[in-house]
Parts: C-alpha cells; sequence; structure tokens
C-alpha cells in the first residue's frame, strides 16, 4: 500500500492506496474532524459508531484497521474506509461541507484515472513509495511487475465468474502452497509477518517465482477456461508447480533453499544476488571443465 496526505480545505486527510485492490482508503477520525470541525473527533466517531450499530447499520463494521502516521511521527492502527463506505458516512454527519468535501473525493479518484490513463505514471509513483521505504532498485522491479502480474490473474479469475475476496485468498493459497510448499499463512509465520504483505517481504528469487505460478496459473485458465471454482482451483494448483519445478531445478544448483525468512526489516538483503553469482560461477566452472 501507498502512504499519502491529501489536503482538504487546508486540513490533513491520511490515506492508503492499495495497488492490488485498485481501492483508496481513507482515515476516518480524519474525515469526522474536516466534517464536523470537532475538537473530539475520536469522541464524536465513537458516538457515531455506537449510534450506527445500534441502528443496524453495516458501515461500522465495515471499517479497515491500518496503520497510519500519527502527528508524533509513529504508526497506529486507526479506522479506515474505501472510498465508497466514506460516501456512505458522509450522509450520516449534517456538515455544510458534505457536498464540497464529495466534490474532492471526486478528485482524488481523478488522480488514480489519470494513471490508468497513464500507466507510467502509476509505475512511477510506485517506485518512489517503496524507494523511500529503502527497498533495493533490483527489488522494486521485480515488485513492480509482480503486481502486473497479480492483476492479470485477478482479471482472468473475475472473468471466470470469481468475484468475492475470500475465493482470491483461497485459489491464492492453493498456488502459493503448489510452488513453495508452504501455505500463505504458514509463508508468513515463517518471515515473522502477521498482517503484512506478504510480497512486499519475499527476496527478489521468491517474487520470480511467484510471479512465474501465477503468469502460469493465467496462461492455463485462459487455455481452459474453467467453468467451476473447484476446476479455477485445480489450474491454480497446476501453475504453481509449474514455478515448484524451477524452484527445484534452482535449488539444485545453488544448494540451498529459495524460501527465506527474511523479512523488509532487513530490505537490502530482499535482493539476493550471491545466489546469482553461485550460479554463474557454477556454470562458468562447467564450461571451464567442458573445454
Amino acid at each position: 500500500m501507498t502512504d499519502k496526505i491529501k489536503l482538504f480545505e487546508q486540513k490533513q486527510v491520511r490515506t492508503h492506496w492499495d495497488a492490488e485492490n485498485e481501492e483508496w482508503y481513507f482515515s476516518v477520525i480524519d474525515i469526522v474532524e474536516v466534517l464536523t470541525e470537532s475538537p473530539s473527533p475520536r469522541k464524536y466517531w465513537s458516538v457515531l459508531k455506537t449510534r450506527l450499530k445500534k441502528e443496524g447499520s453495516e458501515l461500522a463494521t465495515n471499517c479497515s484497521q491500518l496503520k497510519m502516521q500519527s502527528t508524533d511521527g509513529k504508526y497506529y492502527k486507526t479506522d479506515c474506509m474505501t472510498t465508497k463506505n466514506i460516501l456512505r458516512l458522509v450522509q450520516s454527519i449534517p456538515s455544510p461541507k458534505a457536498e464540497p468535501f464529495k466534490m474532492w473525493l471526486a478528485e482524488v479518484g481523478n488522480e488514480r484515472l489519470n494513471e490508468i490513463a497513464d500507466p507510467e505514471k502509476a509505475i512511477l509513483r510506485g517506485a518512489d513509495y517503496y524507494r523511500a521505504k529503502g527497498y533495493t532498485e533490483g527489488w522494486i522491479n521485480q515488485r513492480l511487475q509482480s503486481i502486473e502480474m497479480r492483476k492479470e490473474l485477478t482479471d482472468e479469475w473475475k472473468a471466470r465468474g470469481i468475484e468475492e475476496e475470500r475465493d482470491y485468498a483461497i485459489l491464492t493459497n492453493e498456488m502459493t502452497k503448489a510452488w513453495s510448499g508452504l501455505s500463505v499463512k504458514e509463508y508468513k509465520q515463517l518471515k515473522g509477518l502477521k498482517k503484512e504483505s506478504l510480497r512486499d517481504n519475499m527476496t527478489n528469487i521468491e517474487l520470480v517465482l511467484n510471479m512465474l505460478a501465477e503468469v502460469s496459473t493465467t496462461a492455463i485458465s485462459k487455455t481452459r477456461e474453467p467453468k467451476t471454482f473447484a476446476e479455477s482451483k485445480s489450474v491454480a494448483n497446476e501453475g504453481g508447480k509449474i514455478a515448484k519445478t524451477a524452484r527445484k531445478n534452482l535449488e539444485k544448483q545453488i544448494g540451498q533453499s529459495v524460501i527465506s525468512p527474511l523479512n523488509a526489516c532487513d530490505k537490502p538483503a530482499l535482493e539476493i544476488q550471491s545466489d546469482y553469482e553461485l550460479l554463474e560461477e557454477q556454470d562458468a566452472s562447467k564450461n571451464n571443465d567442458a573445454q
């Protein structure tokens, strides 16, 4: 996700852009403060959330807890909503700023439309985000490619009638386990992760193998045109196994597992070069022996 601070009438609104799901997330507390000018926006939201729950509204339960930077520079979990739910929230708060705020939301969305029209803008923005986080250039290149491969796969799943996030998670888990030998949960445990993005904590080798699994699954699905979820699950398994074969071949060459406990706490280490260098040395040695 990409952290951004947007300004509405000179007031800061913290936002997150989820590139893989193509969704904006906004800090609810910041929105409440903007609309109500309340000196205690947290208390206002707490009371409003209680009222919405009593009314049976799903809005209060549609919040995502995301870590956002506070005024003290530290990151804390805060209630966030997508653009769609923020628009519903605005309807629950009497404010003369409601209409101007809706126009502001439309402008924020237009930025994303411009990036869709000119994908290079989104690519450059994504690269800047990871660069600011301390990732290496080589890793960033692999990560941006992985986002594109993931989107092509989810688009293919949508074409097969698969829409639910839960189903995406099941198919992803099937594919991941097929190539890595670990479920997504087990993979995260290996890397010491909780809710963090697994891909943002993969080495460049792991990213490449995961991309191979995704692009293989996409290609097989387009050829087979699975009609049922069970068939799509089988395709995900087959796509994952293609990457598994590549993983096994590489591990045989370098003499070690490429499934790594490394995570983004040591970002430079995620761009594993020693394995490639070792592989090149082995190839050079074989060529010399042949001569």
